[in-house]
């Protein structure tokens, strides 16, 4: 039982935790997207000059504004549903690295794509989509901690074709620069970010670091080279316990009496 308690402790107290953040996080950051979208609708503002534009340094502005500029609702909804799923399993898998992962992949992803980019103007979160599903995927191979092993998995499940967004030519519609740019920035940040070190769970008794095989019964039948050992029992004496309890019992033993002689009477 205690080692029963003690894998559940591990499992949920100490590894993951859920909290507000894990929903509110993407929500807000999705939410975002969406105001400044229909601001530009709005208002009539070209936003689109703000993007990046590679190797012109007017252009460098477009390294923190261009994650968050869309050019139409098709663009804006590819990317949001994407951002909802990987910042809420960021927020709940990673909670000490979010912010810096985004932070960071915004940043270095689009400096990346204004030194390699094609002369023209990059917008939209694709870039930082590809940095979340990078470090997700790689850190968790790293960790080879088996929930995080599972999220990798999963994320390559659900997203693994955009590895084919990396390469040019595939659509020359798309910045697969500010993709690429994005995929070595989450692997890079992998390095960069030291997640911790998982234990495994601890199942049974003989998992635990405090363990003695020499207070175990069923270990003391091996010895030291893993040999099976038997015990003779033949000289032990053996205590024969009828009765046990916690209360107090007393016995009265009564003495049954002795037949009384039988009186005859003799019939004349």
């Amino acid at each position: 039982m205690s080692s029963f308690k003690y894998y559940f402790k591990t499992m949920s107290d100490i590894n993951f935790k859920f909290s507000n953040s894990v929903v509110g996080l993407p929500l807000f950051f999705v939410l975002f997207l969406w105001i400044v979208y229909w601001l530009q609708i709005r208002f009539d503002f070209d936003f689109y000059r703000y993007g990046i534009y590679p190797r012109d340094f007017i252009g460098l502005r477009g390294v923190l504004f261009s994650p968050f500029i869309h050019e139409n609702l098709d663009h804006l909804y590819n990317n949001s549903i994407p951002m909802l799923i990987l910042l809420a399993a960021m927020q709940f898998f990673y909670p000490k690295q979010t912010f810096g992962v985004i932070m960071y992949g915004i940043v270095f992803s689009g400096l990346i794509t204004w030194v390699v980019g094609r002369e023209n103007f990059h917008i939209g979160a694709s870039g930082l989509i590809y940095v979340l599903v990078s470090f997700i995927f790689f850190k968790g191979i790293q960790t080879k901690y088996y929930r995080l092993v599972a999220l990798s998995l999963t994320v390559i499940l659900l997203y693994g074709g955009m590895i084919w967004y990396v390469f040019p030519d595939i659509d020359q519609s798309i910045s697969w620069e500010g993709h690429l740019a994005g995929l070595i920035t989450g692997f890079a940040l992998t390095l960069f970010y030291k997640a911790p070190e998982y234990a495994k769970p601890i199942v049974y008794d003989w998992q635990r670091p405090d363990f003695d095989p020499s207070n175990d019964p069923f270990m003391r039948h091996f010895d030291e080279n893993g040999n099976f050992i038997t015990f003779s029992h033949e000289n032990e004496e053996e205590e024969m316990d009828y009765f046990s309890s916690s209360y107090p019992v007393n016995y009265i033993f009564i003495k049954k009496p002795e037949q009384e002689e039988e009186t005859g009477t003799n019939l004349l």
